[in-house]
This record gives C-alpha cells, structure tokens and sequence, in this order.
C-alpha cells in the first residue's frame, strides 16, 4: 500500500531494521596490531593464555611469609612467635626456604618461599627482638597470597573474540606477555553531503546557504561505533554527480551515509541512485518515527547505503535507531544480551506531551536534579534546530501506540554518547 505521496507506507522501526540485518553485507577482514594500537579494537580471535599468571604464588600484603599451621590458635592474648630468616626481595627468587617455626619478611607482591603457604599481614604483628616476630592472628593456608595459577591458567580462553578491547583487557595481554593481537579492521563509512544549499563551515554562507552540519555530527557517531568515517564533500543536487559518487563510495567503504535527498522532493535523488548502484537496491523509503520518517535503507553489493534526512535532529536519531545496530555489527562487536546496547537511566518525566498514535517519537529531554530525583525536561523544537541536541543529553521513545507522556512518569533516557 502506498502513502499519499506515491511511496510505500513507511516501516516501523523494529522492521526497518530487521530488514537490514537479515541482509548479507560485506564484513571488514581481520588485521595484526600491536597492543598500544589495539585500544578499542573488537577481536577477531579468541585470546588463550599461553602460560600462567602470575607464574609464581605472590604475597598481596607486607608482612611475613609463614606456614599457616604454625598460626593456628594466635590471638592478642596468645601470640605466637617464629624465628625470622631474612627477607624477601622484590623480583628475585627467595634465596632460603623456611621450616616450621620460621618466617620471612615479604613485601607486596614478592614471591613467597618454599615452604610457606600464606603471609601474615603487618599489622598483626610486632617484632619480639631483630630475629623474632610475633604472630597474633592465626591464618589459613593461602590466605593473603595469590597462587601460580590463580588469575589465568594456561590454555584457558581469557578474552572472547568479537569483544572490544578495553584497557583492562589491553592490561591483561601484556601481562600474558601477547603484544600483538587478531583485530577487526575498522569499517570504513563514506558520508556524502547534498545539497546546492550546503557549504563547508570555513565559508561564510551567502543568503539562503547554510554551513554543513551534518557530516560533523555523522563523524562523531561513527566513531562512536569504533568505524572510520571518511568524508566525501559535499555533492551538487545533480543526479549524474551523485551515482559517480556513489558509485566510488560503494567500491571503496563500506557503508555509506547519503545526508539530504531522502524526502520526496523534486531533486531528491538519494533513492533512484541506490537503485541504480546494484543489487538488492532500496529495501526501504520511510520509517514511522519522528524526526526521521524520510528515511531510506538499502543494500548495495554488500555494502549498506543510507539515506539520511536532512536536519540534525532527524540525523541522528535515524543513525542511532537505525544504521548504529548494523554499523555494530559490521564492526564485528559481540554485545551480549543481558547489556544494553547504550548507556541508559530511569528518569520521571517533567511535563505533559502528547504524541501522533502510528509512529515512534523520539523525544529530546535534557536531565537535572531535584530533590534527589533525576528528571527529564523535554527539549522541544523542530528537527532542523541543532540547539535541540546540544541541549539535549538523551532520548526518550514514546512507543507507537502509546499517545504520550505525563508528568511524573518514570521514562527510560538514552543517553547520547
């Protein structure tokens, strides 16, 4: 069934994108980088511990290397007391073993020596003369010590391919000693700005030009993503200039962003120049949110290609509600389900506001205290307004069959990243 504009009634959003992500798109190939480059990198293969860590068990406490038998019934008002050996030093083997009835000062981190099974903390202790300690609190065996094997075994999986390195995980590989890890390259995204309007923000715009935002705020999101963006220019509303383009961007990226020229204007061209790029072409003209219902999606050849509304606001809700899951996924980005894919928090609404039944509103709302609430305040204006989202620190959806919100609910906010 087509709208009263001659398109296909627009999608909901769940269909929208599932319609994409049932596609076959081109995944980026896996690249060797060394760690310092790797910081926010998804893996591409699983990580196998290829020794033991930390190799040797280690004191977590400054105090005295023991045999926990010796301590079993100290206390403040029955001390025991062990003939100190020596101590240990950091980095080094211990050169001495204890017996029973012996100890070994140890600082944080050294390695215990044989015969020793835990370490008796500091405080617990006073020494009775330079060759005796006295013990006052008993211990079991391995207490306040970490054991060869006791933070990664070897051959146990430690990170997960298709987890994106964060700087634990980066910690973790040097302390395996792996300084070179499997890693997705990043996707390269191609953002083409539209339109004779458009000029570049370093030019004064002449009457009826305006500066080009969104190829900006379309780069911020992207590497949001951990994908690359790379900006093509901006593009004459010429049908021939934009398939050459087009065309290029297809071959080289992989995903492309068409900002402007999704509407059904005149010289909208966005949709007859995927068409015209390959197979399956445009899977969708239209979505039922606002701002953001002139959306386009397709597929070309593998590669996705969009086209995205024109106004900053409608720029990025379609990138965050739409393209952001498949750009994640082309990433090669495993999140598993039980997290959300953003950062969210619960916040009461702030006012009344009524919503159109049939499409996915998302609202802009900025956050603030009060009385020890978190509240959201409704950042309202039309989508060409970017003082909306820099105002703004959040979304909050109004489902399509919901007619909108009141005062004193409590919303789910999205943050922006």
């Amino acid at each position: 069934m087509k709208d009263l504009l001659g398109r296909e009634e627009a999608l909901n959003a769940d269909e929208a994108r599932k319609r994409l992500l049932d596609q076959a798109v081109n995944m980026p190939a896996a690249e060797t980088l060394s760690i310092d480059s790797a910081y926010g990198m998804v893996l591409a293969r699983d990580v196998i511990a290829p020794g033991d860590l930390p190799g040797f068990t280690r004191s977590v406490m400054d105090g005295f290397a023991v045999n926990a038998a010796d301590t079993f019934g100290a206390s403040d008002t029955m001390p025991v007391y062990l003939d100190v050996r020596g101590q240990v030093v950091m980095g080094q083997r211990p050169s001495v073993s204890i017996m029973r009835g012996e100890a070994l000062s140890i600082p944080t981190g050294g390695m215990l020596p044989n015969g020793a099974d835990a370490v008796v903390m500091l405080e617990h202790t006073n020494m009775a003369d330079e060759n005796m300690v006295e013990v006052m609190k008993a211990l079991a065996p391995w207490e306040n010590v970490i054991r060869t094997d006791e933070d990664l075994k070897k051959g146990e999986r430690v990170i997960a391919a298709g987890k994106r390195l964060r700087p634990q995980d980066i910690g973790a590989l040097a302390g395996m000693g792996i300084v070179e890890v499997d890693v997705f390259r990043k996707p390269a995204v191609a953002i083409i700005g539209t339109g004779d309007e458009v000029v570049p923000p370093e030019r004064v715009p002449a009457p009826g030009e305006v500066r080009d935002i969104n190829s900006y705020n379309l780069a911020g999101l992207i590497m949001g993503c951990g994908a690359r963006p790379v900006k093509l220019g901006i593009v004459r509303d010429d049908l021939d200039t934009l398939k050459k383009v087009l065309e290029e961007a297809v071959r080289t990226s992989d995903m492309v962003l068409i900002t402007g020229g999704s509407s059904v204007g005149a010289r909208d061209f966005t949709a007859q120049a995927i068409n015209e790029q390959g197979r399956p072409g445009v899977l969708f003209h239209g979505v039922a949110m606002k701002p953001g219902k002139p959306l386009i999606g397709g597929i070309v050849n593998g590669v996705p290609v969009f086209g995205l509304p024109g106004h900053p606001a409608a720029i990025t809700v379609s990138f965050e509600t739409i393209v952001e899951p498949l750009l994640l996924r082309m990433t090669g980005e495993t999140i598993p389900v039980h997290l959300p894919a953003r950062r969210l928090v619960r916040a009461i609404f702030s006012r009344n506001l009524s919503s159109s039944l049939g499409r996915e509103e998302h609202i802009r709302v900025s956050l603030e205290k009060r009385q020890g609430a978190l509240w959201a305040a409704p950042v309202l204006g039309k989508s060409g307004l970017v003082r909306t989202l820099v105002q703004a620190d959040g979304i909050v959806i109004v489902p399509m069959n919901k007619s909108g919100l009141y005062e004193g609910e409590e919303v789910e906010v999205r943050l922006f990243k």
